[in-house]
């Protein structure tokens, strides 16, 4: 039979080993929750910082607490705590069962439940359940329950007591020494100035090419483009004039015949012979046929062949 708890209730517990499930349901902006569990001494207070079973010590030294870590159930997610009772120190008297939200307020925690099984049957129902409810909201860290001693057994008591100041002023009202030097060395986000990044240490054999990278370089200068620019004018080649087409070499323009004129005497006309004189016959630039003359009286026909004989 599982028992609903109320905050103040108490349930005598009959199972030897018991498993402690926080449970909450994620969601867009549910924080991470974070089970814990602290040992404390007939005094009320740790013995020592051993007696502080979390995220960063998961098992006691004596090997009866131990932290199971997270899981994801259905829709929901849980962290768990397990104790093995009959195994307690003597010198623990009761033992608290945390929550923590790292910086978050439990208003924003949904279905928190703490609940309890009995280790040692597996699959069997919850022997108690608490439904955790924040008083304030504001709290970051919640008392959720506590194991405790009642003579030779042990009972289950709901609480739910919570801390504004986390997990790390929760244990430190149980007598956990929180080392402080590392809050101290945390720096204010308000006074941080923005400081030169650190120097590397270079070594000798390297130093020549690292002082090289660190010296200021000069600005890069993209080069210049190229730039087209026209050919020096051919030089004549020292080949002699030759005469166009077999034409004579053309005269300056001073000595040059005009067109159609008559041209100086004993000068030729643009390659051509100098016309002949006035009577003389025209040849054309050939030189003139031989005059007629009288037959040879002596001339003969040379013999001629048989063919050619009368009969």
């Amino acid at each position: 039979m599982t028992h609903a708890m109320l905050k103040g209730s108490n349930v005598p517990l009959e199972a030897t080993t018991v498993r402690a499930v926080l449970r909450w349901s994620p969601g867009q902006g549910v924080p991470d929750v974070d089970a814990s569990a602290l040992l404390l001494g007939p005094d009320g207070r740790v013995r020592s910082d051993e007696d502080f079973v979390f995220y960063n010590q998961p098992r006691h030294p004596a090997g009866q607490v131990w932290r199971l870590g997270k899981k994801r159930v259905a829709e929901s997610l849980t962290d768990t705590i397990q104790a093995d009772l009959t195994g307690v120190e003597s010198g623990v008297g009761r033992i608290l069962l945390v929550a923590s939200a790292d910086g978050v307020t439990f208003d924003r925690v949904r279905d928190l439940r703490i609940l309890l099984y009995d280790a040692q049957a597996a699959d069997g129902d919850a022997l108690a359940y608490f439904d955790i409810k924040p008083e304030t909201g504001q709290e970051t860290a919640l008392i959720c329950g506590e194991l405790y001693r009642r003579g030779e057994g042990w009972k289950f008591r709901a609480l739910g007591e919570g801390y504004s100041n986390g997990l790390e002023g929760l244990a430190t009202d149980f007598g956990i020494s929180v080392d402080e030097s590392e809050a101290a060395q945390q720096p204010d986000p308000s006074d941080v100035t923005q400081q030169p990044p650190p120097t590397a240490h270079v070594p000798a054999s390297d130093r020549t090419s690292s002082e090289a990278l660190t010296q200021p370089q000069a600005p890069l200068v993209p080069p210049a483009p190229e730039v087209s620019r026209p050919l020096p004018p051919e030089q004549p080649a020292g080949v002699p004039a030759q005469p166009a087409y077999g034409y004579p070499p053309q005269q300056p323009a001073a000595t040059q015949p005009a067109y159609g004129y008559p041209q100086p005497a004993g000068r030729p006309a643009y390659g051509y012979p100098p016309a002949p004189a006035a009577g003389a016959p025209a040849g054309h630039g050939f030189p003139p046929p031989p005059a007629a003359s009288s037959p040879d009286p002596d001339f003969r026909l040379p013999p001629q062949g048989p063919q050619f004989i009368g009969r």
